[in-house]
């Protein structure tokens, strides 16, 4: 499986953007909350990624933060809902949004996002109550930064987006990668 890619921005075409990895261009599919942060052409990028393998195709999804990625994975494990609809969701709302609208049963805030009905509104609420965690404390963490990546083996050991982003507010500012996780986990096994 590829989980993340790092390499060179070559091109930019919602939503779709090309990483060049060392000669090989990986054409990547991103939503638009993604894409609105990625940095110019020809600058460095490193993108958390979904492989999704089809009957007909391989496909290759990409998220700055781990926040994204988690909550694409939430939504497409929704029966009728793929990968064109959970990035067309996060397209419509970031990560933190759609946590808040789930959070808040906003079915009204689901429904602006193009080719969300109100019935298939609905059932992403019902089916996400209590999955996605709002990070309210911190900014989003992007990807490669320590809050990140502690983020990211939380998730990796089997831990919710909730019990992550818990587990991080209580962790001091300058802690390095490996004593976060120690920190983090004496947290969350009490």
């Amino acid at each position: 499986m590829i989980a993340r890619l790092s390499g060179v921005l070559a091109e930019k075409a919602p939503p779709s953007v090309l990483v060049d990895v060392g000669g090989v261009g990986y054409e990547v599919q991103v939503p638009m909350s993604t894409f609105y942060n990625l940095p110019g052409l020809g600058e460095k990028v490193t993108l958390l990624t979904q492989f999704i393998v089809r009957e007909d195709a391989q496909l290759l999804y990409g998220f700055l933060t781990a926040t994204e990625r988690e909550s694409f994975r939430e939504l497409i494990k929704i029966s009728g809902v793929g990968p064109r609809i959970a990035l067309a969701v996060l397209s419509g709302l970031n990560a933190n949004e759609l946590a808040q609208a789930v959070a808040g049963q906003e079915t009204a805030r689901l429904i602006k996002v193009p080719g969300i009905g109100k019935k298939t509104a609905e059932r992403l609420l019902l089916e996400l109550k209590g999955k996605l965690a709002p990070v309210l404390a911190q900014p989003t963490a992007l990807a490669g930064d320590t809050h990140g990546d502690i983020q990211q083996a939380l998730l990796a050991l089997g831990y919710s987006d909730k019990e992550a982003q818990l587990a991080l507010k209580a962790l001091p500012a300058d802690v390095s990668v490996s004593d976060g996780i120690k920190l983090a986990l004496k947290a969350l096994s009490r």
